[in-house]
């Protein structure tokens, strides 16, 4: 099970992207809302959430969460007590954490891309702390993935594809989607 966690002031591509490219790929994705399940994008989008956080149980069978960017989506995340603690489930257990644009910001304020590679929206790199800076659309260092927006959120999208399925299925995911 994949988690893609919706706060008010999300970015719309960047969480829509890769639910939709997950979904594809056969991937069991439940859309978290922080705070209700009526969520509205930065972009003024109302998204209905599958769950919201406090339903959202953290066992074995989460493989992956998803944390889009946006402003203040991202703020409204990181003030989120139970996206800190599927971070700090997922981080604990060697499960995949997902982030685009502002959202690697998270990740970098908890430390958790010391002495990793990480990517984000340009002007967030300081939020970064220890990172190594990638120059590519999407960084994979271990189980954390960072990207850097809404531009390549199909790109992040098939990265977690790549990673969440087998390399047959994520092959033939990347060719249906750029059609060759």
């Amino acid at each position: 099970m994949i988690y893609v966690f919706l706060a008010n002031g999300f970015e719309e591509t960047e969480a829509i992207a890769p639910i939709d490219l997950l979904r594809r790929a056969g991937k069991q994705v439940v859309t978290v809302g922080v705070g209700d399940n009526i969520i509205v994008g930065s972009h003024g989008i109302p998204v209905a959430a599958d769950t919201i956080a406090q339903e959202a149980p953290l066992t074995d069978e989460l493989e992956m969460i998803v944390l889009p960017g946006g402003m203040p989506g991202t703020l409204n995340l990181e003030k989120s007590d139970y996206v800190q603690a599927a971070i700090d489930y997922c981080a604990e257990n060697n499960k995949f954490i997902g982030a685009i644009c502002a959202a690697p910001s998270i990740l970098g304020h908890k430390g958790l891309l010391s002495g990793k590679t990480a990517v984000c929206y340009t002007g967030f790199e300081e939020q970064l702390t220890g990172a190594s800076i990638g120059d590519g659309p999407v960084a994979v260092d271990g189980n954390i993935i960072t990207s850097r927006g809404a531009g390549v959120a199909v790109e992040f999208g098939l990265k977690l594809v790549e990673l969440a399925v087998s390399p047959e299925e994520s092959r033939r995911q990347r060719n249906a989607i750029l059609c060759v």
